[in-house]
């Protein structure tokens, strides 16, 4: 058992923060900047919860944070009350945010000197994934610091993998996004044009899912575009958060990502249409409207 820190509850946190306690069997500190949720999670997870994120690193072997954004992230980190100003040396600092490569190596630095470890560790699942402790973590860091805090990871995780040094996790998460975009677009033409020719779609998905289109994304998201419910996964206003992320470093590294920057213009065009929270799918709306 180990003592451990998670500062941030939101759909993905609050769940990972509970496998840590429960399949892990760690103790675990709580915060959140709404106080209730995290008073909401000691009620259903048992636990403790902190004031502040300092507060709640005091003396943690291991502290998880998962926020929004490089700004959330820096405040709860490096912040007058963040988590470096109470954890003590040989601790390690693992962040589950998806945030730029950037931030993950100012953090690594800021953290090495304060002597403790740091992992980036966006993840990829879900809500769903979340809940049921099967999220893939991309990671980056030193191997030894990654080696110690991979059990710990464990506990809310289906796969974890080291991917290169600070910043190379961040990297990782986004040709995760990368690829989902061109998925989610490609299945939502598929779909649409097969309604527009007459089609019945679980008939067509039943036979190409099994064939080279098949995805993860045909699989589990499939039926509910066909019927447009949109609410069953990661939301527009997230994505474009990731994307925007993702077309900032391939500015800085020279990439050439004409269909991401395509893909990222129609979740714009959705979010227009309201679909702020609708799920990643709803690509199929934009083409049905």
């Amino acid at each position: 058992m180990a003592k451990v820190a998670f500062i941030g509850l939101g759909v993905m946190g609050f769940p990972m923060a509970g496998h840590l306690k429960v399949k892990g069997g760690h103790d675990v500190t709580v915060y959140n900047r709404t106080a209730a949720k995290a008073d909401d999670w000691v009620a259903k997870f048992g636990g403790k919860s902190a004031p502040t994120p300092a507060e709640a690193a005091r003396d943690a072997d291991f502290v998880f944070t998962c926020v929004g954004n490089d700004d959330d992230l820096r405040s709860v980190t490096s912040g007058e009350n963040g988590v470096l100003q109470t954890m003590k040396p040989g601790a390690i600092l693992i962040d589950n945010t998806t945030a730029s490569a950037e931030v993950a190596r100012e953090l690594y630095a800021a953290a090495k000197e304060k002597g403790v470890g740091f992992v980036d560790a966006p993840v990829s699942g879900g809500q769903a994934g979340a809940e049921n402790g099967v999220l893939t973590v991309m990671c980056g860091g030193d191997e030894a610091t990654y080696d110690t805090a991979k059990p710990i990871i464990d506990a809310y995780a289906r796969m974890v993998g080291l991917m290169g040094a600070a910043g190379a996790g961040q990297l990782t998460k986004m040709i995760n996004q990368i690829c989902i975009a061109g998925v989610v677009q490609g299945l939502a033409e598929g779909i649409h044009f097969g309604k527009r020719a007459g089609l019945d779609i679980e008939k067509v998905v039943e036979v190409i899912s099994k064939g080279a289109a098949g995805s993860w994304q045909m699989e589990n998201r499939h039926k509910t575009m066909n019927v447009g419910k949109y609410d069953f996964g990661f939301a527009i206003d997230w994505m474009r958060k990731d994307l925007g992320i993702v077309l900032n470093e391939a500015r800085s590294n020279g990439a050439k990502l004409p269909l991401t920057a395509l893909v990222d213009q129609f979740y714009g065009d959705v979010q227009a249409m309201g679909g702020n929270r609708w799920d990643t799918s709803s690509l199929l709306a934009r083409l049905e409207k």
